[in-house]
């Protein structure tokens, strides 16, 4: 929301503050008419996003970020409303001598012109790359940020040295692969105490090179500069900077050896050195880092032996007194570490940790105490045994990832004291059993995810009916799929393939409210917190799902997914009518089942429909005509029914691979082989009966074959008594086969009488 204040007409430095803001409005398209109230008819203090000073009338403030629809993925924002064209910066930065804030966060702008037409020292229409020092020249501002115009690109930052006053710098996003001496110029601002630098395309710099120790930034500061393609090692350099709070490294192509000298920044609170290169072990003297708060060395190359609470060394502190701890896609063995009640989220996952659960979980230290563990991620790694029964030590679990270990076991039932659970993945593992009916306490559970175990016993009928995602395949349930599943309002995605479920298709599946409606803006599969400063830790479920016929991994965009999978069962009866009411359906796949009847007409409602598997069934009739109109469909397989009829015409249906329809006897048409005989026929023709072709087709076949026999011996007869040398050649060939005859016979008859 924008403040409004008092800005006088009568004064000649309010009408230039006016002017200089309807100068920049010029260069700015604005779709959305953000900028509508600025006009010369109304107070500037008045317009959007402009604040005045009270007292005095001047501006001091401008904020005009763009909100977009999907901030937690800026890959996938709208910006078709957002502010663009260019940025004025000089009018801005010298007209406005009194602007201290200036925030165009998230727009799309495509360059930053100096364009100043009061100053006689500046010339008209010079870009940034190429303008002169005295063309920016502001002592009031302390917060600029232009971060995430994702189009704009950068040349020069000289004009950056004649903000001395500059506290606050974000350039996150922004192109400036063209600016070599940046950190030079940063290290020229005096009061500069937070810098974000992601992802600004830094190319090809190795920070060992630059005078960083020159950086004055002794204040509480975050320092980003993740994803900018940095190189090298980590400077020493750094020691300089002793009140650092936070460092921000991750995404860069930073090598070698995490410097043990990281363990004398006692102030430091956030140390992200994820998605790099480091390799070796954690060094000792991190474990001297006692205001830790977040802890991300994530894919890196890094070794080493996790025992009780050290890794090569004793690191205490860092994992009993951070917040936020994520060691994952690493290559760390050994045994599962403790935690205190402090940590928030752990992440071990795709590591070689070996050994159970017992020293994470059942701690007896913990049994008497609060802990405030949300987030506890140790998949893909080497873990065995039972899943123990101390989960009652940890009620605020908010989600749980054990998938891809060698568990064994059955799911405890104190797992249903998880009150406050969301998502629980325990896929890939040996579990057995039957799902404990304790579970059905965890009311805000919305992904539930045990695929590929060994459990049995019959699909629960007490699922929370928040559960959204439901994955069941490659188990040992059995029994009818309980009528309870289709009062799941909120379910999107159900996967019971693999299993030994039998019985019909309940009818009632068409009225699961979420798969009725196409809104995958409602199908969030995703929590957040606050973990440092201003981000948050997000975690997107992910899940692995089979659908377009092959194996698929979605994590951010899972929330996109609605799908239904039946297959490998045991189903018998029809497809129910009423299931294709589910227009918000992307993929569904009944296939390898003993389903007949006929492919039900209304299938032609499901209009959003990507992936249709009915393969290896017994149904039969012909493909319904509606199915043609679904413009969506990319993965089609009806093959092995008994399907008959001419595959519909003139549609997508034939521009599908032949083997879509395979194992289909009187099935034809294109993209088939077989034709179909009316294929031939001239419209309008009578049918004829089969005996009367035959009878009207044999005495003409007959005809012809006597005249042909009478004129082919005619000719022979002809030639030889016509042509003598034919007529002794053909004559003496006749008396000699007569003799080789004659001694064949003779030979075998007395064989024969020897015999």
């Amino acid at each position: 929301m924008f403040n409004t204040g008092l800005c006088s007409f009568n004064t000649h430095e309010n009408q230039r503050d006016k002017h200089a803001l309807l100068n920049f409005k010029k260069g700015v398209i604005d779709p959305s008419g953000v900028l509508s109230s600025w006009s010369t008819k109304q107070d500037c203090c008045e317009w959007s996003g402009v604040k005045c000073d009270n007292i005095t009338s001047r501006v001091t403030q401008l904020s005009l970020p763009c909100s977009t629809t999907l901030p937690t993925y800026p890959d996938k924002e709208d910006k078709s409303l957002c502010l663009t064209g260019s940025i004025y910066l000089s009018l801005l930065l010298i007209e406005l001598e009194f602007l201290d804030y200036l925030n165009l966060r998230n727009n799309d702008f495509l360059s930053i012109q100096v364009d100043h037409v009061h100053s006689q020292n500046c010339h008209d229409n010079i870009s940034v790359a190429t303008s002169p020092r005295q063309c920016v020249n502001s002592s009031a501002l302390r917060h600029l940020d232009l971060s995430l115009n994702t189009n704009l690109a950068i040349n020069s930052l000289q004009w950056l040295s004649r903000i001395s006053s500059l506290e606050y710098l974000n350039l996150r996003g922004i192109d400036l692969h063209k600016e070599t001496n940046w950190l030079q110029l940063v290290t020229m601002l005096p009061s500069l105490s937070l810098l974000n630098m992601r992802a600004c395309q830094l190319e090809d710099l190795s920070l060992s090179f630059l005078r960083f120790l020159q950086m004055n930034l002794t204040q509480s500061c975050l320092n980003d500069l993740s994803s900018s393609s940095l190189i090298g090692h980590l400077p020493k350099g750094l020691l300089n900077l002793r009140e650092l709070e936070s460092l921000v490294l991750e995404d860069n192509n930073f090598d070698g050896p995490i410097p043990d000298w990281l363990g004398k920044f006692e102030h430091l609170q956030d140390l992200i050195l994820g998605i790099n290169m480091f390799s070796g072990s954690i060094p000792i003297n991190l474990g001297n880092l006692s205001s830790l708060i977040t802890l991300d060395v994530v894919s890196n190359r890094l070794t080493g032996v996790v025992e009780g609470n050290s890794i090569d060394g004793n690191l205490s502190n860092v994992l009993l007194n951070s917040t936020f701890i994520d060691l994952s896609s690493n290559g760390l063995k050994g045994f599962l570490p403790q935690l205190s009640p402090n940590v928030a989220v752990a992440t071990l996952s795709n590591n070689s940790l070996s050994g159970d659960m017992s020293p994470l979980l059942c701690d007896h230290k913990m049994l008497n105490e609060k802990n405030n563990l949300l987030f506890l991620d140790i998949s893909i790694n080497h873990l065995s045994g039972g899943l123990t029964n101390c989960w009652k030590n940890w009620k605020s679990l908010v989600a749980i990832n054990l998938g891809s270990n060698n568990l064994t076991g059955k799911i405890p039932s104190s797992m249903g004291l998880l009150s406050n659970l969301t998502s629980l993945h325990l896929h890939e593992n040996m579990l057995y059993g039957e799902i404990p009916p304790s579970l059905q306490n965890c009311h805000y559970l919305m992904v539930f995810n045990v695929r590929n175990n060994h459990l049995s016993g019959n699909i629960p009928n007490w699922i929370p009916h928040h559960v959204k995602a439901l994955q069941l395949r490659s188990n040992h349930f059995s029994g009818e799929i309980p009528l309870q599943i289709c009062q799941m309002s909120s379910l999107i995605i159900v996967d019971v393939a693999d299993n030994t479920i039998s019985g019909p298709i309940p009818s009632c599946l068409g009225n699961i409210t979420a798969l009725v409606f196409n809104n995958a803006s409602r199908h969030t599969l995703s929590f957040s917190f606050p973990s440092f400063r201003d981000r948050y830790y997000i975690n997107d479920d992910s899940l692995e799902l089979v659908t377009k016929g092959q194996v698929l991994e979605y994590d951010k965009n899972l929330h996109f997914v609605t799908l239904i999978d039946m297959s490998s069962n045991n189903l018998s009866g029809t497809i129910p009518p009423q299931m294709f009411s589910l227009i918000g359906l992307c993929s569904l796949n009944l296939s390898h089942n003993k389903l007949i009847g006929k492919i039900p007409n209304e299938i032609g409602n499901m209009k959003n429909l990507e992936s249709l598997d009915f393969s290896t069934n017994q149904l039969m009739g012909e493909i319904p005509q509606s199915l043609s109109i679904l413009s969506f469909l990319g993965y089609l397989n009806l093959s092995f029914n008994n399907l008959t009829g001419k595959i519909p015409s003139g549609t997508q249906l034939q521009g599908f691979n032949a083997l879509s329809y395979i194992g289909n006897p009187d099935l034809c048409g294109p993209p088939l082989p077989k034709i179909c005989l009316q294929d031939g026929k001239p419209k309008g023709t009578k049918p004829i009966n089969e005996d009367q072709d035959k009878s009207e087709f044999l005495p003409l076949f007959y005809i012809g074959m006597e005249s042909g026999f009478l004129t082919g011996f005619l000719g022979v007869c002809c030639a030889i008594f016509l042509n003598r040398k034919w007529r002794h050649t053909y004559f003496n060939f006749l008396y000699a086969l007569r003799d080789r005859l004659y001694v064949m016979v003779v030979i075998n008859m007395n064989h024969f009488r020897r015999g």
